[in-house]
């Protein structure tokens, strides 16, 4: 019988399929795999085995004993084969190499689980669904999605979770562990999903590719919002409203204007935002940051979109196109203030202190100041104050000379914006400044506001002399 091994003899051979064997009792374990009979029973539980080994480990289970100890470190293991397995982690070995590419794996069932990949086999079904899978493991997680099973439970909290692996991943935010360490820099990640993910950023490599365009992302995750552009999905509905929205992050941002949640409260003053991003603008008003500075001028803004719509002033670009009348605006916000004239709502937000009147609701803000607030910006040259820092700097170019906005039709240079887009308006003859009585066009507002004070003091005398009495001679 030992001669055989060196031989390569087989004499048994099955009589269900043509596999041989060495052993007569190899080939009765073998033959119960057809037959289904499992004649060895658990002592402990109702689990029949094939055969007097898988009943041993199985037992093992149950008693807690684990015979098999790693050479490298503590672990214990219940079989051989799961240490052998073990120890390749530490030796680094991987026999098993895929018949398709070069990629080598440490365990038999790991490879074939690989090779499916390349062959495309599928071979465990879901008995709730009709979709299939590469591997046992996948199929049960998958399951549970069907029978809401969820396991694995948080032993920190009432968490449950479908997989152990998310289990584990879910605990270290408890414990603070994060054991997978970036090798480009000193940035560590709970899970290996996310060290991958960020070791892109250093790598440049982007994975996924867009099936309607050129664009590559380097999540999976990233390419699916992506394509909803193209495909204009939008799986994300309100449960108050109809609206629906490609990202789960929009959708819970728009409910939170149903249900008045606030969740992101500013320590300082106690005002609190629906949105993280809004809490951090506003903190830039305590804090006076503005980390967004211009080169041309020394402008600074609290957000990155500010900078880019002020670099438009020095550059002359007008991105923001009015659809009625084709006029171009460098802000988006002075393209609302424009559609207002083709809308007809003009002068909506009226100031309770003076009677000045906004077609914004910023815009009446921004002047309500000048009435409540005090001028705290105060010019060293010639003491003069002002109600904002920006309107300070404007002025200070009236001692320095400085003059950062250049006429794109001439080389006149203006201290202010204000003034090159009075300028402008001699090369364009633009007079965006009309007035509701008589029709009559102006480049300035105040030369509108004169005209109209003009003409109530010319229909007021008008109107007088139309009442009073003709004295008699």
């Amino acid at each position: 019988m030992h001669k055989r091994t060196h031989t390569g003899g087989k004499p048994y051979m099955c009589s269900h399929c043509d596999r041989r064997f060495v052993h007569r009792a190899t080939l009765k374990t073998h033959e119960r795999t057809h037959t289904g009979e499992k004649p060895y029973k658990c002592s402990y539980c109702d689990k029949r085995l094939i055969c007097s080994g898988q009943l041993k480990t199985h037992e093992r289970t149950h008693t807690g004993e684990k015979l098999y100890k790693c050479s490298h470190c503590d672990k214990r293991f219940i079989q051989t084969a799961t240490l052998k397995t073990h120890e390749r982690t530490h030796t680094g070995e991987k026999p098993y190499k895929c018949s398709h590419c070069d990629k080598r794996f440490i365990q038999t069932a790991t490879l074939k689980t690989h090779e499916r990949t390349h062959t495309g086999e599928k071979p465990y079904k879901c008995s709730y669904c009709d979709k299939t899978f590469i591997c046992l493991g996948q199929l049960k997680t998958h399951e549970r999605t069907h029978t809401v099973e969820k396991p694995y439970k948080c032993s920190h909290g009432d968490k449950r979770f479908v997989q152990r692996a998310n289990l584990k991943t879910h605990e270290r935010t408890h414990t603070g562990e994060k054991p997978y360490k970036c090798s480009h820099c000193d940035k560590t990640f709970n899970c290996s999903g996310h060290l991958k993910t960020h070791q892109r950023i250093h790598t440049g490599e982007k994975p996924y590719k867009c099936s309607h365009c050129d664009k590559r992302f380097v999540q999976t995750a990233n390419l699916k919002t992506h394509e909803r552009t193209h495909t204009g999905e939008k799986p994300y509905k309100c449960s108050h409203c109809d609206k629906r929205y490609r990202l789960s992050a929009h959708l819970k941002t728009h409910e939170r204007t149903h249900t008045g949640e606030k969740p992101f409260t500013c320590d300082l003053c106690g005002k609190s935002f629906t949105q993280s991003t809004n809490h951090k603008l506003h903190m830039h008003i305590h804090t006076g940051e503005k980390p967004f500075t211009c080169d041309l001028c020394g402008k600074s803004f609290i957000i990155k979109r500010s900078l880019k719509e002020h670099m438009n002033i020095h550059s002359g670009e007008k991105p923001y196109t009015c659809d009625q009348c084709g006029k171009g605006f460098v802000r988006s916000s002075d393209l609302k203030i424009h559609l207002t004239l083709h809308t007809k709502k003009k002068r909506l937000y009226s100031c309770s202190l003076c009677g000045k009147s906004f077609p914004l609701l910023k815009s009446l803000k921004t002047h309500q100041k000048r009435h409540t607030a005090k001028k705290a910006y105060m010019c060293f040259e010639c003491e003069k104050t002002f109600f904002t820092d920006e309107h300070l700097k404007m002025h200070q170019r009236t001692h320095t000379g400085e003059k950062p906005y250049m006429c794109s039709h001439c080389d006149k240079r203006f201290s202010s914006s204000s003034n090159l887009k009075k300028h402008e308006r001699t090369h364009t003859g633009e007079k965006p400044y009309t007035c509701d009585q008589c029709g009559k066009s102006y480049t300035e507002l105040s030369s509108l506001q004169r005209h109209k004070k003009s003409s109530t003091a010319r229909n007021h005398n008008m109107c007088t002399r139309k009442k009073s009495p003709k004295l008699s001679r």
